[in-house]
């Protein structure tokens, strides 16, 4: 069973921009979904918010605490999931994780995989 891998995550100040990668080591299974999730200093993992998906197709989706600021794509030759991170702000720092569903609902019960995450600090 293949293993998603984050990187990319560090600290940096508030208005700079990250990005983040999510690889995948060993076999995967035929996936429909890629979400990015991240979980803020001191929740829980059910607390993780989801903050951008992307379909087979191409298709995203966003919640609006980064809609405008964040992009998420893919590169499917390479099996990468990116997300662009612009304008970040201190609100923005949790420990940001892949996560990958064989079916598109974007909630935490539909994640069947999950990356261990990459922490992301921003400081004002």
């Amino acid at each position: 069973q293949g293993q998603w891998v984050e990187s990319g995550g560090e600290s940096v100040q508030d208005g700079r921009s990250l990005r983040l990668s999510c690889g995948v080591s060993g076999e995967a299974p035929s996936i429909y979904c890629m979400e990015w999730w991240r979980q803020a200093p001191g929740k829980g993992p059910k607390e993780r918010e989801g903050i951008a998906t992307i379909d087979s197709t191409g298709n995203t989706l966003y919640a609006s605490s980064v809609k405008g600021r964040f992009t998420v794509s893919q590169d499917n030759a390479k099996n990468i999931l990116y997300l662009q991170m612009n304008d970040l702000k201190p609100e923005d720092s949790a420990t940001y994780h892949c996560a990958a569903a064989l079916i598109c609902t974007f909630t935490y019960s539909g994640v069947d995989y999950w990356g261990k995450g990459t922490a992301v600090t921003i400081s004002s």
